[in-house]
């Protein structure tokens, strides 16, 4: 489980091909003595198991993680190059604090930015979702964005508009985001349950 609150930023060092997976190899200002094979890391809001690190300094690691071909089906990761940069965020640990929401690293679609414009001093982006996230996308609710803990201000139809104040803009990949940029998209898991329980009832009758 991850919260949405960005930890770091990791640059995409390697993308390579092996035994029909796709491995990165990314640097990241964490220690690699607390990463244990097999840990998981979010990227860009998808959960991905480390599969080899070793320690480059007191605060950088360099690791790999394998992308199975239905994870870059389903989320905006195929997109990325080496040299790109990626929002991070480790898993919670029981004790953290939940600074943002309950998000599972599992995406539910892909988005599509509509536009970016700056507003007072933070940032608004609006983004086109698919219609299957209609339900689970309502004002004052939340959303991760691109793996970052957002709140909704306004839904119109399949669009819906989030407010980034300077401090979420200066320290994630948001801020690279120009129109027709796709981002992965994650449902609050409390709006997703209680519409399967809903759907549930209503098919009973």
């Amino acid at each position: 489980m991850f919260t949405g609150i960005v930890t770091a930023l990791g640059d995409l060092v390697k993308v390579e091909r092996r035994d029909g997976l796709i491995r990165w190899t990314v640097d990241a200002p964490y220690c690699a003595a607390d990463m244990a094979i097999g840990c998981s890391i979010a990227h860009a809001g998808v959960c991905l198991t480390v599969v080899e690190a070793e320690s480059r300094g007191p605060a950088h690691a360099r690791y790999v993680v394998e992308l199975a071909p239905e994870t870059l089906q389903a989320t905006s990761l195929a997109r990325l190059q080496a040299g790109d940069r990626i929002n991070l965020e480790r898993a919670l640990r029981l004790g953290d604090e939940l600074g943002g929401h309950l998000v599972a690293g599992h995406v539910d679609a892909v988005g599509q930015v509509r536009s970016v414009a700056q507003d007072g001093e933070g940032w608004r982006l609006e983004i086109d979702a698919p219609a299957a996230l209609r339900g689970l996308i309502a004002p004052k609710g939340s959303v991760a964005v691109d793996g970052v803990s957002l709140t909704v201000n306004t839904v119109q139809g399949d669009q819906f508009g989030v407010l980034l104040i300077p401090h979420t803009w200066g320290v994630t990949t948001l801020s690279r985001l120009r129109p027709g940029d796709p981002v992965n998209l994650e449902a609050d898991l409390f709006a997703r349950y209680v519409a399967q329980i809903l759907d549930a009832r209503a098919a009973r009758g």
